[in-house]
């Protein structure tokens, strides 16, 4: 799995947690769901980019993977 691939799950999470936090502040269904899958994305994003933090070679550019 590529870098990128973390990157927009975690991108895509962020921009759930947003959309629930306005349907939290305008009291519509459904805001609870949101938010509970917004942070779940957010939390698999970055345990994914914690992972292939440390299993990238040394020597190998970790942004460009």
């Amino acid at each position: 799995m590529k870098n990128k691939y973390a990157v927009i799950i975690f991108l895509v999470g962020s921009m759930l947690a947003v959309i629930g936090a306005l349907f939290k502040m305008m009291h519509w269904p459904y805001a609870n769901t949101a938010l509970l899958s917004a942070m779940s994305l957010q939390v698999l994003g970055g345990f994914i980019f914690i992972i292939k933090l440390f299993f990238t070679e040394k020597g190998k550019d970790f942004l460009k993977s």
